[in-house]
């Protein structure tokens, strides 16, 4: 049984997976851990749930290198057995959001300090209970959901990258194709959709969302690079935050203003309306855009969305 497990996604970060994983040998003598005692392997996208259970199988601590997506396939892993009960998650943000490390306070240290100062300290750091949502009882979500126009930029990049569109692998040249798309978007609203939920008090109730901007689904108070149109969320509450955006006045607003400290509560909570649920369901068109953790959905969930409380694992987590 191996104290970690590092899964390395080698082309998160343009390219800094691979740059990781030739210094972990050296970071991991320096803070006395034998080679017995860990591992670290590239992520392989042919049979990544597969490497993923073995690696679950084999430590006390997995630890994903990459970005929301990396650690959103080893959160989706967890929910088919027990593992939730035993092994805790760390992260080494790589990704071009990375909202869950940011919440995790991991994003900017690796930021200001590097590698090694991340490292050292994530291996010492205190875990903490954090929700684990399941979407049509498969996959799993940490960090959020949504339909409308963020998911169509969403989707829209994610195509131009893999068609060759965007020259960098650079987490400041995809930022800023996310803008360009922005623009280039900045029409679309949601086909026919309805939005279900029961919120914290039992009562539920039903939307007609057609035509709006975007229904956002947040569990952590970070989403898109660090926006937090989400009033007051926790991460291991039990409860989802619901924000329908109608029009793009409120979505520029909800990006713009959703950290200041008051006026950004103030207008999430009168303004935005951000709903705390326990569950929810959406009706969707069948070619409607849907993103899952920043990972383009759209296609993939059918028509019927639905989103419930999983279980809670134990995350790494540094104090703010």
């Amino acid at each position: 049984m191996y104290k970690f497990v590092f899964l390395i996604n080698p082309i998160s970060g343009g390219g800094q997976g691979k740059v990781i994983f030739q210094f972990l040998p050296e970071i991991m003598k320096s803070m006395g851990f034998a080679e017995s005692e860990w591992k670290s392997d590239f992520t392989r996208a042919h049979d990544m749930r597969d490497q993923i259970r073995e690696a679950l199988e084999s430590t006390e601590t997995l630890v994903a290198v990459g970005g929301d997506g990396t650690v959103s396939a080893v959160l989706s892993t967890m929910l088919t057995g027990d593992y939730a009960n035993r092994v805790k998650i760390g992260l080494i943000p790589l990704g071009t959001g990375n909202d869950l490390a940011r919440v995790l306070h991991l994003y900017k240290p690796f930021v200001d300090r590097g590698l090694l100062f991340l490292v050292r300290r994530l291996l010492r750091a205190q875990s903490r209970p954090f929700d684990i949502w399941k979407v049509n009882g498969k996959l799993a979500m940490a960090n959020y959901f949504s339909g409308g126009i963020d998911a169509r930029i969403a989707h829209d990049f994610n195509s131009d990258r893999a068609n060759g569109v965007i020259a960098s692998n650079s987490v400041i040249a995809n930022k800023l194709h996310y803008v360009r798309r922005f623009f280039a978007d900045r029409g679309y609203v949601l086909k026919h959709s309805t939005l279900g939920f029961c919120d914290s008090k039992g009562v539920c109730e039903s939307i007609d969302t057609t035509g709006h901007r975007t229904v956002i689904v947040g569990n952590i108070p970070s989403f898109a690079s660090g926006a937090n149109p989400f009033y007051k969320s926790k991460m291991a509450d039990g409860l989802l935050e619901v924000v329908d955006v109608p029009n793009m006045f409120n979505f520029l607003m909800a990006i713009a203003i959703g950290n200041i400290p008051v006026v950004g509560g103030i207008y999430k909570k009168y303004f935005l309306k951000s709903r705390k649920v326990r569950s929810l369901k959406m009706v969707l068109s069948e070619d409607e855009f849907l993103q899952l953790d920043g990972e383009d959905l759209s296609g993939k969930a059918g028509t019927e969305i639905s989103i419930e409380f999983a279980c809670q694992v134990q995350m790494l987590a540094l104090e703010d």
